[in-house]
């Protein structure tokens, strides 16, 4: 299928198939597909946290707004923000560029320093919101490669960040919980399975210039 089709095909999951998990290669490709989305200035300011431990998802139902699918996905994915971002990621960025493309500091320098000092410009609650909407469109890169590999997906935002971040012990990591995406496999009586989508017609979402 091509990418409209697999579009087409992806909607938000509301119960999983609990008896059917992700291969080791399809949950690689996503753990990949994260890494290589696009973030601002290229300087990756989230993590993922990968869950498959049916323990831990059954607790985390609870702070989800009750959604079973956090329990009967496959794997549940955890896109998380830094509590704190500095100059120093910066640093750490520039770093993997040079040793990489081994770029010239010549070149690289003017670039850092204006990052380095935008950064430093910021208060945390200002870094906090644009790391923030990395994480959107991280969530939305996932979403359409999981189509692509017709993984099926149910992109939360309703759940308590607080508790996540109690569970998953995220303070030893510096993080946060900022989205929540089950993947796995769509239930045969789940029933939005053959529902059609609702859209708008195109030529009302689109303004051609």
């Amino acid at each position: 299928m091509n990418s409209i089709e697999s579009l087409q095909w992806r909607y938000a999951v509301k119960k999983f198939d609990e008896n059917k998990s992700l291969t080791e290669t399809q949950i690689n490709t996503l753990k990949e597909a994260f890494n290589l989305t696009a973030t601002s200035y290229g300087l990756q300011p989230i993590k993922m946290v990968v869950i498959q431990n049916k323990e831990i998802q059954q607790q985390l139902v609870e702070f989800s707004w009750n959604q079973p699918q956090v329990a009967q996905a496959s794997h549940v994915l955890v896109l998380c923000v830094p509590k704190e971002y500095t100059v120093k990621d910066v640093e750490i960025y520039f770093s993997l560029v040079k040793d990489i493309r081994n770029t010239p500091d010549e070149i690289l320098n003017p670039f850092k320093e204006m990052l380095t000092n935008s950064i430093a410009s910021k208060t945390q609650e200002e870094l906090s919101i644009w790391n923030r909407n990395q994480a959107y469109i991280a969530l939305g890169n996932l979403m359409t490669v999981a189509a692509n590999e017709r993984i099926d997906s149910c992109p939360m935002e309703g759940f308590v960040p607080e508790k996540y971040d109690e569970v998953l012990e995220l303070d030893k990591y510096g993080l946060t919980s900022v989205l929540v995406l089950p993947v796995g496999f769509r239930a045969e009586d789940d029933y939005m399975k053959d529902l059609k989508k609702v859209r708008k017609k195109t030529e009302n979402m689109i303004i051609d210039l």
